[in-house]
């Protein structure tokens, strides 16, 4: 049963998994940046903007990228009254001015202590480690830290038990590498992502029986995962792209896919 659900994950794969279909998603952005110190600085923002209608997200994070001119080499040479200051009109739905500010702040001051974002995750994860959860966590703590004041929203942490759904779909597109996913983090090991649960997935999810649970919660979104290992156990993540799609996309049939499982 296995090996018959994975034939049709892979040719859903095959697909859907490609460039072309990234348009309009806040994804699009990061292929802008062969650097992945600028990527994942570039990825940071795109993720956590990604709450709301999507023209108004394209909107806002290609409002961030033009302010900064390189992300890098924007942080490295402000201090946070200018950073602030150069996003002091910026709003996007209750994301203001200063709580971006905030966070690349801390953006900053990562590169400056760990050397890159990465190596700052990376002081996180420890061998044996069952997923990326504990790793999150403590990366959002450092991150508060760093800007000196909670990020809440922008950067939400799982000990709560939010999916959080943008924080796993920016893991996603640094740790993952293909036709969609850039990659750019050699710390991540996809076996250890978590699906980054919205409504899309867990209701695509409910549907192939993948969970029971009545909300799209962290524990749900492990739920889902361990399902997905069972079929690609070195890549639980691989076909959320795919099946997202399948959810968004008005060219493409969820029912027939969900008819041939």
């Amino acid at each position: 049963m296995a090996k018959a659900k994975k034939a049709v994950f892979e040719r859903l794969y095959d697909d859907l998994n490609r460039r072309k279909y990234v348009s309009p998603d806040p994804l699009q952005f990061l292929y802008d940046y062969e650097d992945s110190a600028d990527r994942e600085i570039v990825g940071l923002v795109a993720s956590s903007l990604a709450y709301g209608r999507v023209a108004q997200i394209l909107k806002s994070v290609d409002k961030v990228l033009s302010a900064m001119d390189g992300p890098k080499k924007f942080l490295e040479s402000s201090s946070f009254r200018e950073i602030k200051s150069c996003f002091k009109n910026f709003k996007h739905r209750f994301t203001t001015g200063e709580h971006l500010a905030r966070m690349l702040y801390a953006a900053k001051r990562a590169n400056e202590e760990y050397g890159s974002l990465e190596a700052c995750f990376e002081s996180g994860i420890e061998d044996g480690d069952p997923t990326v959860l504990q790793a999150m966590s403590l990366f959002t703590t450092e991150m508060d830290g760093l800007a000196e004041k909670p990020l809440g929203y922008l950067l939400p942490t799982p000990d709560g038990g939010s999916a959080c759904k943008r924080f796993n779909l920016f893991l996603r597109w640094m740790g993952r590498k293909d036709a969609v996913d850039p990659g750019g983090w050699k710390c991540l090991d996809p076996s250890l992502l978590v699906i980054p649960l919205d409504t899309h997935m867990y209701q695509i999810c409910s549907k192939l029986g993948f969970t029971k649970r009545k909300q799209a919660n962290l524990k749900t979104a492990v739920e889902i995962t361990d399902a997905f290992r069972k079929i690609c156990p070195a890549d639980p993540v691989k076909y959320d792209f795919a099946l997202t799609r399948l959810g968004i996309r008005t060219d493409t049939d969820l029912d027939g896919f969900l008819n041939s499982i």
